[in-house]
């Protein structure tokens, strides 16, 4: 199939799916024309690599990722125990982002809460 198709059947732009294939890991084949071609079971990869990017993962990681993730019951799991370790610290560098920015939402809040209210601008009589 066609990017054109690709995108259409996989939901996203074709920039992304140029963009996929610049960062590694959408391998399409190339038509001696230069025309991109790729295969059905592209959609599904497509798809997981929206679903990983969504996970917070960048496409460097998905690219040693994608090779790893088997399909079951209750959803991906890797396959290659390499990588277990690299999932977990990732996962563990999103937790700390997430406790540093609510520490910075609670921070906001406290001066949120400290300060008064602006005045409500009220309109003139003339409605000018």
């Amino acid at each position: 199939m066609r990017i054109g198709e690709l995108s259409r059947r996989a939901g996203v732009s074709v920039r992304s799916l140029r963009y996929y294939e610049n960062q590694g890991p959408l391998h399409p084949t190339r038509l001696p024309s230069g025309y991109r071609v790729y295969e059905e079971s592209d959609v599904v990869r497509v798809r997981r690599i929206r679903a990983l990017l969504a996970a917070g993962l960048g496409t460097r990681a998905i690219s040693r990722i994608l090779p790893c993730l088997a399909q079951h019951d209750e959803g991906l799991a890797l396959s290659c125990s390499a990588l277990y370790g690299e999932l977990v610290a990732e996962r563990d560098g999103m937790l700390a982002r997430i406790d540093a920015l609510r520490t910075s939402v609670e921070a906001l809040s406290a001066v949120i809460a400290d300060s008064p209210e602006p005045a409500t601008p009220t309109a003139s009589p003339t409605g000018v």
